[in-house]
């Protein structure tokens, strides 16, 4: 018996175009809905350098593009159970594409885990300390198992 996903809003925005076609808003669907604990209205948006590095330097004070940022709007509240997890998560095309290569990777399989990095953060996981760091990796390293892809985390 297949287990009941969560409900999710999810809008796919593609300001750089170069992974359009690779990356289908299909596949963003399926790990967005493996990794989510509850209901979600996301959006995912694929950047290119210049904006990512400008989101970062505006939100996070860091002068430079990184692979994924995660803005979680209701990331104080206490939301009941019908409530949803409210986030935009920014992937930069440049980055995810120069570190899956860096790392021996496919796109779709770096893709796929900062998919699910993002949408962790978006439900309030962090890595801030060791134990968290632990526990939230091992957390993608399940949901990428069961989406098909090695760990992400291996050498």
């Amino acid at each position: 018996m297949q287990e009941k996903k969560h409900p999710l809003e999810l809008e796919v925005q593609f300001a750089d175009t170069r992974l359009e076609g690779e990356i289908t808003e299909a596949k963003l669907q399926r790990w967005v809905e493996e990794s989510l604990l509850g209901p979600a209205e996301l959006t995912i948006r694929f950047v290119n350098a210049e904006e990512g590095q400008a989101l970062n330097k505006a939100y996070r004070g860091k002068d430079y593009a990184t692979n994924v940022l995660t803005f979680a709007y209701n990331e104080e509240e206490e939301l009941g159970e019908d409530d949803p997890t409210q986030a935009d998560i920014v992937l930069c095309t440049d980055v995810l594409q120069r570190e899956a290569e860096e790392q021996g990777k496919t796109v779709e399989e770096h893709t796929a885990h900062l998919v699910v990095h993002g949408v962790l953060h978006a439900q309030g996981w962090d890595h801030e300390n060791e134990d968290d760091a632990e526990e939230m990796e091992q957390f993608e390293r399940d949901i990428m198992e069961v989406l098909g892809f090695p760990d992400p985390y291996a050498d």
